[in-house]
């Protein structure tokens, strides 16, 4: 299946199991899909089943979200405590479209858990109260961790899953790998069939007694190989360390949960000449997630100067990892977006693409661990291996299983949405927006379209309830606390509409005292570029960050 045909499934509102190969661009579709809903008004709840997961799609762990925290099981006197808790029935009540990433790694009971809690809240025996659930994930990766001596119990195993019936939507393009012997070897331990040739292929990559790429990161399924290889390169460094440590805002439940998922760690010790990997991608697109360099010093604002593998040099500042609900931002850590690259675990780098990496899988002891590995890398000649052991190549016999049962579903349901005729698909997603209490906006193809009139009805929900308040309020300040925000936020969600096309000057050049925007303006002239830092400083720290970006808004 295409991701635009999994897109147009997607926003008929049906409950769907999306997944693929790694590269197939499920997260793509699923950004695709969200912003969709939300340029329709339809808010979705952002889930995740780790908290790594969570934090790179702006959400939050399904255990925090449905209220069932760490707990393995539930009577029903538990479930009936959790769902009178205020804001988790208040969550649960709002929700219209639950988004569940990295499925695979959530577990068969955590799963049933969310879903009774669900039902208890919204007084429905329907599979999670009658909420329309997407879950993203791909089963050979990673699986649940379960007890010692108990056997894995996929979430597709449950009673509920069956209930919930979902259509697959079985992604089949690759968009991060395009050799075709890596493809072939991939391939062959997604099916279970690793046959000679392929073995013949891993082997000619192992190191032997040469030296691995310097830069390539390390990739090891243990923590303790991690942190003792980390550590020790930055010994080897000359020169004092500096350390930058995690801000925060938020309650501290949430706050601790976005320090555990976040790749940025809570205290970032670096030198310079070390080898790092950025963590968060850049709004102006100057890195990615997985983006290699070098400290080759440190700004005027004392934060690391990196120049990438691809000769780039980015002056760094701290960025924000954010946990939203229903459009409002809960809690947030601010770090600066970058990691020690010598190694990282296995677990750590699901999600992520890479030029270059130098995996050790001499102690793979999971399922699918290999696989993980192997797969973040785009090409046969960047892997580099200094171990590989017998379970590095094997994936989870039941899954090999199931496989063949979702791939021949979403052939199915392929078919059968193409024996639709446009007018009823179209008339199939109109009726979702609807019943969701969003806006359909007419494009000529059936998708919602922001236009620059009316406004209101064609923005995100979360963009158009900033914008009235910001029009009605006397200050940032006062913007913020009504629609419950940070300043940055309010600044940034302006930042979005400028973007789009859709600010105007006089909806927001009355949070800025008149008498300063001059003075701003040229120091803005006199600092050209996106990095805000100088402009602070040569300021004297008068005027906050979120003035300045205020002001550069009114220049563009």
């Amino acid at each position: 299946m295409t991701q635009g045909e999994a897109l147009t499934i997607l926003k008929t509102g049906a409950n769907v199991f999306l997944t693929g190969e790694p590269g197939s661009g499920k997260t793509h579709t699923v950004n695709e899909f969200v912003d969709w809903l939300r340029a329709s008004g339809i808010e979705p709840s952002v889930t995740a089943a780790t908290g790594i997961a969570a934090t790179h799609v702006g959400g939050m762990t399904l255990h925090s979200w449905s209220g069932i925290g760490i707990a393995e099981s539930l009577s029903k006197a538990d479930v009936d405590r959790i769902a009178s808790k205020e804001h988790v029935a208040r969550r649960i009540q709002k929700a219209k479209v639950l988004i569940i990433e990295e499925v695979s790694m959530l577990s068969a009971a955590t799963f049933e858990m969310a879903d009774a809690v669900c039902r208890e809240v919204r007084r429905s025996e329907r599979p999670f109260g009658g909420i329309t659930v997407v879950l993203v994930g791909d089963f050979f990766q990673l699986p649940p961790i379960a007890k010692r001596g108990s056997d894995v119990a996929f979430a597709f195993a449950s009673p509920v899953w069956r209930e919930l019936n979902p259509i697959v939507c079985y992604l089949t393009e690759q968009y991060r790998q395009d050799d075709a012997d890596f493809l072939e070897v991939l391939s062959a331990i997604r099916v279970g069939r690793v046959a000679q040739h392929h073995e013949e292929h891993l082997a000619a990559r192992l190191v032997g007694g040469g030296a691995p790429p310097a830069d390539a990161p390390k990739l090891f399924s243990h923590n303790a190989d991690v942190d003792r290889i980390n550590s020790g390169e930055l010994a080897k460094l000359a020169g004092a360390a500096k350390t930058f440590r995690m801000s925060s805002k938020g309650k501290d439940t949430l706050v601790q949960g976005l320090m555990r998922g976040c790749l940025s760690p809570e205290s970032l010790e670096l030198k310079e000449g070390a080898t790092v990997m950025f963590t968060k991608n850049s709004p102006q697109g100057k890195f990615v997630n997985g983006t290699l360099g070098v400290v080759t010093g440190w700004g005027s604002d004392g934060y690391p100067v990196v120049k990438t593998k691809e000769g780039k040099t980015v002056a760094t500042e701290p960025m924000e990892w954010q946990l939203e609900e229903q459009g409002k931002v809960k809690a947030s850590v601010a770090q600066v977006p970058l990691r020690l690259a010598y190694a990282m675990t296995v677990h750590k780098s699901q999600g992520m693409s890479m030029d270059a990496a130098v995996i050790d899988l001499s102690k793979a002891f999971e399922y699918g661990q290999g696989y993980v590995a192997l797969s973040r890398v785009r090409r046969l000649a960047g892997v580099h291996l200094i171990g590989l052991n017998e379970r590095a190549l094997e994936v989870h016999p039941e899954i090999l299983k199931k496989d063949k049962d979702f791939r021949a579903a979403s052939e199915a349901a392929a078919d059968s949405f193409a024996e639709m005729s446009e007018k009823e698909r179209e008339e199939l997603q109109k009726r979702f927006v609807k019943a969701m209490g969003g806006a359909w906006m007419e494009d000529g193809k059936g998708n919602a379209k922001e236009k620059r009139a009316p406004r209101s009805g064609a923005l995100p929900a979360r963009l158009a309830e900033t914008l009235g308040i910001v029009r009605e309020a006397k200050s940032l300040k006062d913007a913020a606390k009504e629609r419950g925000f940070v300043p940055s936020t309010i600044v940034h969600h302006l930042e979005e509409l400028q973007e789009l096309g859709l600010l105007d000057r006089p909806d927001f050049v009355h949070l800025v005292p008149a008498d300063i925007i001059d003075e701003i303006r040229e120091a803005l002239a006199a600092h050209p570029g996106d990095k805000l830092s100088p402009v602070f400083h040569a300021l004297g720290g008068r005027h906050s960050f979120e003035t300045i970006r205020l002001v550069r808004l009114l220049r563009k």
